[in-house]
C-alpha cells in the first residue's frame, strides 16, 4: 500500500509539472509581450522596458522557466496585474467559497443519487424504476444555467414578491465562521442547482452497478443462506457496486473545488469559477495561472485518493 501511494504521488507530481510547463508555454512564450500588457497602451518604451526587466522577461527563456518553477515551489504565484495583491492571498479567499459549495452540494447529490439508484435497482421494472429513469433523463438533459435561473425565479423572485423573504438574491455570500446559518442560507440554492443535476449521474451509475452485482453468484449464495434482503443489498452488494461511484464522486468533487463557473456566475459567488472568468476578461495572467494550477491540483489529488479508497471499499481489489 505504501509503495503504491508513493508511486501515485510521484505520478501526480509529474502530471502537475507537465501542466506547469504547458502554462508557462501558453502564457509566457506565446504572449507577444506581457510587459506591454501590464503597462498599458499609453506606456512609453522606457516604462515597458523597466517592467520587462522587473519581471525578468529580458532573460533567456530557460532562465525564465527555472525562475517560474522556483517561485512555484516556494508557493509564490506572483501578484495580480490588476488587483495588485498576491495571487496566493486571492486564491485563499476564493477557494473557501468553492469548498463550501462542493461540501454541501456533494453531500446532497451523493445521498440523493444513491437513494434513487438503490431503490430502482431493488425494484426493477416497477413504477419506482421508471420514476428513477425519468429523474435521470430530466437531470442529464437540463442545463445548469436553466435550473439555476429557475430556482432563483421561484424561490427568490416569486416568494419575495409575495413578502416571503427566505432566500437571498444572487451575489450574497457569508463565510461559515461569520454566521453558519446565513452561510447555509446563501448557498442552499447553489447547492440544489449543482446537486439535482449531478445526482442524475449517480442514480444511473448506482442502479446499473448494483443490478450487475446483485446477479453475481456470491449474492445468490448469501440469499440461499437465509440472509435478509436488506443485509444482502447494503452489507454485500452495495460495497462492491460503489466502486465506480467513488471514481465519479472524486472527479466531480474536484471539479467543483476547481471552480463551478456557471453556478458561481448565476448566483454571484466569489469563487474560483467566477473569478477566472473575470481574470480572463481583464487579461490578468498570474491569476489565471494560479486558478488553473489549483484546479489541476484538486483533480490530481482526487484521483490519488480514489485509487487508494478502492482497496478499502472493495476487498476484491488489491493494489499492486
Amino acid at each position: 500500500m505504501t509503495r503504491f501511494i508513493v508511486r501515485r504521488v510521484i505520478q501526480g507530481i509529474i502530471t502537475l509539472w507537465v501542466i506547469v510547463t504547458l502554462i508557462f508555454v501558453l502564457f509566457f512564450m506565446t504572449n507577444p509581450d506581457p510587459a506591454r500588457l501590464l503597462a498599458g497602451k499609453a506606456a512609453t518604451v522606457t516604462q515597458v522596458a523597466s517592467i520587462r526587466a522587473f519581471l525578468g522577461l529580458n532573460k533567456p527563456l530557460w532562465q525564465q522557466y527555472l525562475g517560474f518553477l522556483g517561485r512555484l515551489i516556494q508557493g509564490n504565484l506572483g501578484e495580480s496585474y490588476k488587483l495588485h495583491e498576491p495571487v496566493t492571498t486571492l486564491l485563499g479567499q476564493w477557494v473557501q467559497v468553492d469548498i463550501s459549495l462542493a461540501v454541501g452540494a456533494g453531500i446532497i447529490w451523493l445521498v440523493l443519487g444513491l437513494s434513487v439508484g438503490i431503490i430502482a435497482a431493488r425494484r426493477p421494472r416497477t413504477i419506482w424504476d421508471r420514476s428513477a429513469t425519468v429523474f435521470v433523463l430530466v437531470g442529464l438533459s437540463t442545463p445548469t444555467f436553466i435550473l439555476g435561473l429557475l430556482l432563483l425565479f421561484i424561490f427568490f423572485y416569486i416568494l419575495t414578491t409575495h413578502g416571503i423573504d427566505i432566500f437571498p438574491s444572487a451575489g450574497n455570500y457569508t463565510p461559515f465562521f461569520t454566521n453558519p446559518a446565513e452561510w447555509a442560507r446563501d448557498l442552499l440554492l447553489p447547492w440544489l442547482t449543482l446537486a439535482l443535476i449531478t445526482a442524475a449521474t449517480y442514480a444511473r451509475l448506482s442502479r446499473s452497478s448494483l443490478l450487475e452485482v446483485l446477479g453475481e453468484d456470491y449474492i445468490r449464495t448469501a440469499r440461499a443462506k437465509g440472509l435478509s434482503e436488506r443485509r444482502v443489498v447494503y452489507r454485500h452488494a452495495l460495497r462492491a457496486a460503489i466502486t465506480p461511484i467513488v471514481t465519479q464522486f472524486g472527479i466531480d468533487l474536484a471539479t467543483v473545488l476547481g471552480g463551478a463557473i456557471i453556478t458561481e456566475t448565476i448566483f454571484g459567488l466569489p469563487g474560483l469559477g467566477q473569478n477566472v472568468v473575470s481574470a480572463i476578461g481583464r487579461e490578468d495572467l498570474p491569476v489565471i495561472q494560479g486558478i488553473v494550477l489549483v484546479a489541476a491540483a484538486f483533480i490530481v489529488v482526487a484521483n490519488i485518493i480514489v485509487d487508494v479508497l478502492y482497496a478499502v471499499i472493495d476487498p476484491r481489489v488489491r493494489l499492486s
